[in-house]
């Protein structure tokens, strides 16, 4: 069975401890791969894991990829104690450490930047949730109060009067989402030096009854986390009246402000 190099992530080789452990299979130890300062946090894996047929029915069981995913982000959390980590995407291999080399030399400097622009910074990710059936409803019976005199003077007209309020309400709901999910990213993104806007989650992939309006990732300077959390903790009593629920989580490996580093499974 021929062997391959799984990459975990790269840091800076002088600020690493000697690895221990091993690696998914918990056969195969990790190990430093060495060029020049930086160093891959790597480890020998059978091609047969992630090439070829029996390689395409494990990504499609999650009883074999969930305890894998769960321990590549051990290894970059491990590291991340360390020093500042560019993490690499689950299922990363080279064909043997040659080509690994070559990788690392064609991205050196990217690789480098990347490691000294993170230092002291920690990604946390930002979810808006929206109940949204009772924003709307709050929003309803705000237009409805302010035309309760009207409708009560022609009670004729008050069910065409009460869909049309219903209608308008329904404009100045989306209106008021955007302003307050406008402000609050321009608020976090005084704290942050970079920011970005991940895909929308399905109610069934959140296990949540409420709809998510914002999934946003931040890179955060350490020296005002405190403040950026402030302010997420403000949003959510400022805005929970208006069907609002603001989550944070992190820090995490960041994944999505690392370069791409053009690798792909095999090479």
């Amino acid at each position: 069975m021929q062997d391959v190099i799984y990459l975990f992530c790269v840091a800076r080789s002088n600020c690493l401890p000697e690895m221990a452990g091993y690696s998914m299979d918990g056969r195969s130890p990790i190990f430093l791969f060495n060029f020049l300062d930086i160093a891959a946090i790597v480890s020998s894996v059978p091609v047969e894991e992630f090439i070829g047929p029996a390689a395409e029915s494990n990504l499609k069981d999650l009883s074999w990829i969930g305890p894998r995913a769960c321990r590549h982000e051990e290894v970059i959390e491990q590291i991340m104690c360390h020093a500042p980590v560019l993490p690499i995407r689950f299922g990363t291999i080279f064909s043997s450490p040659e080509r690994l080399g070559i990788s690392l030399k064609e991205h050196y400097g990217a690789i480098s930047r990347f490691l000294d622009d993170a230092a002291e910074k920690e990604e946390w990710a930002v979810k808006g949730l929206l109940n949204r059936k009772k924003a709307e409803e709050i929003q309803y019976k705000a237009l409805l109060a302010c035309e309760a005199d009207n409708l009560a003077s022609s009670p004729g007209m008050g069910y065409f009067r009460e869909k049309k309020i219903r209608t308008d309400a329904g404009v100045a709901f989306r209106g008021k989402i955007e302003k307050i999910l406008n402000e609050i990213r321009n608020d976090l993104s005084r704290y942050a030096a970079d920011i970005c806007e991940r895909r929308l989650l399905s109610r069934e992939a959140t296990g949540s009854d409420l709809d998510m309006v914002i999934n946003w990732a931040f890179f955060v300077p350490r020296s005002v986390k405190q403040n950026f959390l402030a302010r997420i903790d403000r949003a959510n009593k400022d805005y929970s009246g208006d069907g609002f629920v603001f989550a944070f989580t992190g820090p995490w490996p960041p994944y999505s402000f690392s370069p791409s580093l053009d690798t792909e499974a095999g090479q």
